[in-house]
């Protein structure tokens, strides 16, 4: 996953149902691009179904989960067969039940005390949430006090637009959401910008 997100620092968060609109975004997402999909985790027996669906109509795309906060959704992610799980928080019995699962879960941290307990638990990567209302120069902030830094992936309200200050300011990888779709009024119209930024980071040296 670190090497996957290395060649392309950006992943998609999609909060949608096995809905023909849906499943269309994720077809247009794979054909421009895009290699990293996480999808909301839902308390619905048919959520595992669509992943191992998408798994199989698109085996080189990485999906993973999002909004895990508890055991439920890690066992669910991991009959799901999904890659690994992205959480809003840090919590050392979630990254315990992930491990004995066989499951890569990456914590939500905000505090520097966070981030440094992260770290001693030996979290590789974090997810830096809510990353807009920290800004962009807040992570490389913590070089100097905290030190060496896990692995950066910026989250929460962030524009697709930004996505190259975050990326000059020292954050690993940035995560979208609904900042990737135009019409915002529930639809999945995709930005056109988004062909733009991943030509972009495809053309960063690696």
């Amino acid at each position: 996953m670190l090497a996957s997100l290395r060649r392309q620092p950006l992943l998609v968060v999609l909060r949608c149902q096995a809905t023909p609109e849906a499943l269309a975004t994720i077809d247009q997402l794979h054909r421009i691009g895009v290699r990293h999909i996480e999808l909301a985790w839902r308390d619905d027996p048919g959520w595992i179904d669509f992943c191992l669906s998408l798994q199989r109509s698109y085996p080189d795309l990485l999906f993973g989960s999002a909004s895990v906060c508890h055991r439920a959704a890690l066992e669910a992610t991991a009959a799901a067969g999904l890659g690994y799980a992205m959480s809003p928080i840090l919590d050392p019995e979630l990254l315990d039940q992930a491990d004995q699962l066989g499951l890569t879960l990456v914590p939500g941290v905000m505090t520097p005390t966070e981030v440094d307990r992260a770290r001693r638990l030996g979290c590789r990567l974090v997810k830096l949430f809510p990353a807009a209302n920290l800004g962009p120069h807040y992570w490389r902030q913590l070089e100097a006090p905290l030190g060496v830094l896990p692995f950066c992936i910026a989250a929460g309200g962030l524009q697709l637009a930004a996505v190259p200050d975050w990326l000059a300011a020292g954050v690993d990888a940035v995560a979208l959401g609904g900042a990737l779709f135009a019409g915002r009024d529930g639809s999945f119209q995709l930005d056109p910008g988004l062909n733009g930024l991943l030509h972009w980071l495809d053309a960063r040296p690696h």
